[in-house]
């Protein structure tokens, strides 16, 4: 930790606080549409598969050309969760130099995502939520609504976004999570891994109808993992995902004009170049400063890895209709989340067939990292196709 605590005052954070100014300006944007830029404002066959490949989503339906053909939907399709991709959540805007940690969302779905579908997105600030954290003492909760519709102008989905703001120099020397250790893997770890990947892959179920009727209460998903995560993990998921506006996916001159423009959003490397404050989920040095003891994923990602899961389960005649997710714990580079899923309830509303999860993540250490719930609906040997297929 000391080479830490030297490169802390060398890395030019802006150490900014939460003040009665700062949340005034904010709370003056409440209700104020936001039109994000898009990174993939196209559902292109390459940005599908990009998407996937960032997450690591291995289902043929999002990127085999000959296997998708001899599906209902007669090609390729976006799976839902490739709407982060479209434009990535805000909550990043106003209090300068104050943390934003991206904690939950709460997905719903409406329509389809088909190849060559053209994307839009609006984003609107809602509301403001002092909070009392162990991390960064007080706290706020930004509560936001995006939107997205595609090129007929029909809504495909809706996310309700949370983020919370937390004061970078209070989380540092509160010093949470200062015990946790980068963890070692025994052989026989690292092989359990590698059989659950390999289990992932067969279970996918595909083709083969997951009907609503063979469902019943307390079916559980098979623990699948992600991790254990590493640089080349993040690098993929940015190539995927995009971010934009974020100088992560931006080079040179681009990049380093946006870090003019907003230096509470910049940190120095040892070189003394700007870099995006983003560093944190890459570099050890500053995740430390603002109270982090080692890089970790972002919110986004591991909510998507949760979306990865239910389509894989329900198969290419299923439908996702509603997820929600809340990040409990950090998951640092390193660290693997076995994620998993059980069936709480079952029912028909007119003709949705509807099946209720819990849904959440543990890493390799058993704690429990990440809660949530889902909503699918399936096939039925009795109702017959989706209502969204009518």
């Amino acid at each position: 930790m000391a080479e830490i605590k030297v490169r802390e005052k060398e890395l030019g954070i802006t150490y900014g606080r939460i003040t009665e100014e700062g949340l005034a300006r904010m709370r003056a944007r409440i209700g104020v549409p936001y039109y994000p830029e898009r990174y993939n404002e196209e559902a292109t066959k390459d940005g599908i598969r990009h998407f996937v490949n960032s997450i690591g989503d291995r289902n043929p339906l999002f990127r085999d050309e000959n296997y998708a053909l001899k599906t209902r939907f007669g090609g390729i399709v976006a799976p839902p969760i490739f709407l982060y991709g479209v434009c990535a959540p805000q909550g990043m805007d106003g209090l300068p130099g104050v943390h934003a940690f991206y904690c939950a969302c709460e997905w719903e779905w409406l329509q389809y995502i088909r190849r060559n579908d053209t994307m839009t997105c609006v984003d609107m600030l809602t509301d403001m939520e002092e909070k009392q954290g162990k991390m960064g003492g007080t706290q706020f909760l930004q509560h936001g609504m995006v939107t997205y519709r595609n090129q007929r102008n029909e809504l495909v989905g809706k996310c309700h976004r949370m983020t919370m703001r937390v004061d970078r120099k209070e989380a540092a020397q509160r010093g949470k999570y200062s015990d946790i250790k980068t963890y070692k893997y025994t052989d026989e770890e690292m092989e359990a891994i590698y059989r659950a990947y390999d289990d992932e892959l067969a279970n996918i179920r595909g083709r083969n109808p997951r009907y609503w009727e063979d469902v019943k209460v307390g079916d559980v998903i098979k623990p699948i993992p992600k991790g254990p995560l590493s640089m080349t993990d993040m690098q993929a998921f940015y190539a995927g995902f995009g971010i934009p506006g974020w100088g992560i996916t931006e080079a040179h001159g681009i990049r380093l004009s946006f870090m003019r423009k907003h230096p509470a959003w910049a940190t120095r490397s040892e070189s003394g170049s700007l870099e995006p404050m983003a560093d944190v989920h890459s570099g050890d040095d500053v995740a430390a400063a603002i109270g982090v003891p080692q890089a970790y994923d972002l919110g986004v990602q591991r909510f998507s890895w949760l979306g990865s899961m239910m389509t894989n389960w329900i198969g290419d005649d299923g439908f996702l209709k509603k997820l929600s997710a809340q990040a409990r714990l950090f998951n640092l580079f390193g660290d693997t989340q076995w994620m998993s899923g059980k069936v709480t309830k079952k029912y028909k509303e007119g003709k949705e067939c509807a099946v209720d999860f819990e849904i959440w993540c543990d890493n390799q250490r058993g704690e429990r990292t990440t809660t949530g719930e889902a909503t699918v609906w399936l096939p039925s040997k009795e109702e017959g196709r989706l209502p969204l297929d009518d």
